[in-house]
């Protein structure tokens, strides 16, 4: 990853979570420490965040009350090309006049670019993918009343009785902090409530996540892993993690992220 985009998503960090270590940022960036040190050193200097032990604060910190887990301008740019691959190969799941359901997420939101020419009844709580679907496409949107989370893009309801309880679709589309034997993790549990809510809508989960989520934990277990019924990741996904999701006896799609740039390179020159 360039430096400046580097010092982006550490700009972005900071204001979004007050403080961040170095090794939130060597993950977020996939660089070494010394790197990250280096960039956070640099920034510094130029006044644009201050140098914590450990790792960098805001000049001017967020107010609090946000949801745990990463911003949605932060992680939007990391493993994009990944995140575009499990995309395409979302899409191609669907069918015409589909009903879906999509929860919020970078990676999520990378399948509005190949549903401009479908016609489905989508539901999200992602403000960001709705916003996105109604300008550039011809899909029915439907969205859950509830509060938009600006860092996140979400649209979150604490009530039962909301959009969502009237929506039923064939499959629901989400991401995760991490994918192990446990099940599916997330970091808050509100979020995991939200979650929770769209899966009982739906007939089939579909868990997209790229590889890098297979060595990650959290504390919250959102669903256990046989409930799932597909996981769509890259061609990193660890070898352990074939198997167990082979033994979970969940359908296991890999997309090829140098597959889908040279669709995109192709379809550039037609």
């Amino acid at each position: 990853m360039h430096e400046r985009e580097r010092h982006r998503i550490i700009m972005s960090a900071v204001q979004e979570k007050s403080v961040v270590t170095i090794q939130d940022i060597a993950e977020l960036t996939e660089a070494s420490e010394a790197t990250i040190r280096r960039d956070i050193a640099a920034l510094h200097v130029q006044g644009k965040i201050r140098r914590v032990r450990g790792g960098a604060e805001a000049v001017h910190p967020p107010q609090l009350g946000n949801l745990a887990g990463r911003p949605f301008r932060v992680s939007e740019s990391v493993n994009i090309d990944k995140k575009r691959a499990i995309a395409r190969a979302a899409v191609d799941l669907c069918d015409p006049g589909d009903a879906i359901i999509i929860n919020g997420g970078t990676t999520t939101f990378q399948m509005v670019h190949f549903m401009s020419g479908h016609r489905m009844q989508v539901m999200t709580n992602s403000f960001a993918i709705a916003e996105h679907l109604v300008k550039h496409s011809k899909n029915t949107v439907t969205v859950p009343g509830g509060v938009i989370y600006r860092e996140q893009s979400l649209i979150l309801s604490p009530f039962d009785n909301d959009a969502i309880r009237h929506f039923y679709a064939r499959r629901f589309f989400f991401g995760a902090q991490g994918v192990g034997p446990h099940g599916i993790m997330e970091a808050d549990a509100q979020i995991i409530q939200s979650e929770q809510k769209l899966m009982h809508q739906a007939d089939e989960l579909v868990v997209m996540v790229d590889s890098s989520k297979f060595r990650r934990r959290s504390s919250l277990i959102l669903c256990p892993l046989e409930r799932v019924s597909t996981i769509i990741t890259d061609d990193g996904i660890p070898e352990e993690a074939v198997r167990m999701i082979e033994d979970a006896g969940i359908k296991l799609v890999i997309a090829s992220a140098a597959a889908q740039a040279a669709r995109e390179d192709s379809s550039s020159v037609a």
